[in-house]
């Protein structure tokens, strides 16, 4: 017969805290379905539409949660930064501005550090968005628009830690962010951007973010003779140089490599040699618009350190260089 798993005490009440905590987010999704669903849009146009920035504003776990908030909205294309309701009373409110939005976090709505910031920031002319649990409070009655987050009971058993409104609460705030990142059209080049030293920012650099360009290119004529060309490889240090053609197009390419091949081939000859005869004219190449890991890629399948990279018209514009990947975090 199957053994029966027996429950501890401590698991239960563990499982009972994820039941009611479960039941705090259905019955704020109810209320954004029924009652709240005009509430909700009002916000998200008023947060859309803000020409400032987004400012949230809590104080305790409220304040906690709220700074959770504001990373993941600035993180998902809504500029946005937590601040104390207090340090807002003491000097910090000249960082607002009229074009900024503030949410404002309180379960009972009447704390008393966000009370007294209600009247300044309705003479900056700011918009006020609530979270609350007290339709009835100070900070409900103060805001231009309210979302209530009304939680039948705490997980905690003496009902008093704030658990099933804190994680409503914060659900409610990633609803907000992720319903403002779809409605600007947030791409993951955009999220890389506010995401610089992750792993998906440096995935999603691109070749043209990181090539050399202009006179950090070596570049010869399909004319250029034999001393030239050890000279343009010599001062640009890449180990070859890029070969253009009479309209200035990528004819080939001459390595170091390719050099000892023709001497070895040529004996003294290759010193009258033009760089046309030496070129090869199958180099890889790269699109600055390709990620920079692409390239990255192709120099380990071909066992190559560089790339030629061209634009969309196929003209020359760049060199990718393995040390140029290897300074970014791709390698």
């Amino acid at each position: 017969m199957p053994q029966t798993l027996t429950i501890s005490k401590d698991l239960q009440n563990a499982l009972n805290v994820l039941s009611i905590e479960q039941t705090a987010l259905r019955d704020l999704i109810s209320d954004l379905e029924g009652n709240q669903c005009k509430s909700f849009d009002q916000a998200i146009d008023i947060l859309f539409s803000c020409k400032g920035r987004i400012v949230v504003t809590g104080i305790g776990k409220s304040g906690h949660v709220g700074s959770k908030i504001a990373a993941t909205l600035a993180s998902t294309g809504s500029p946005a930064f937590f601040v104390h309701p207090a340090e807002l009373a003491h000097g910090d409110f000249g960082m607002l501005t009229g074009s900024d939005v503030l949410l404002a976090l309180s379960f009972s709505g009447e704390t008393d550090e966000l009370k007294k910031i209600l009247i300044p920031v309705k003479r900056l002319g700011m918009k006020l968005i609530s979270v609350t649990g007290n339709e009835n409070s100070t900070l409900a009655q103060s805001s231009d628009v309210t979302l209530y987050v009304k939680v039948e009971k705490e997980a905690c058993p003496l009902n008093l830690a704030p658990t099933a409104s804190t994680t409503a609460t914060l659900a409610l705030g990633d609803a907000i962010a992720i319903t403002l990142m779809q409605k600007k059209d947030f791409t993951e080049a955009d999220f890389a951007k506010s995401h610089p030293g992750g792993s998906l920012g440096k995935n999603l650099i691109k070749v043209k973010d990181v090539m050399r360009m202009d006179k950090e290119i070596p570049i010869i004529k399909e004319d250029t003779v034999f001393d030239k060309v050890l000279e343009e490889i010599n001062d640009k240090k890449l180990g070859f140089t890029t070969v253009l053609n009479k309209d200035n197009e990528l004819a080939g390419t001459i390595t170091d490599g390719d050099i000892r091949r023709a001497y070895l081939k040529s004996g003294s000859s290759i010193f009258s040699k033009t760089a046309f005869s030496l070129m090869n004219i199958n180099p890889k190449i790269i699109s600055e618009n390709d990620l920079a890991a692409s390239a990255l890629k192709i120099m380990e399948d071909c066992r190559i350190s560089d790339l030629i990279v061209l634009d969309k018209s196929r003209k020359l514009v760049g060199i990718v260089d393995l040390k140029d990947l290897l300074k970014v975090g791709i390698i």
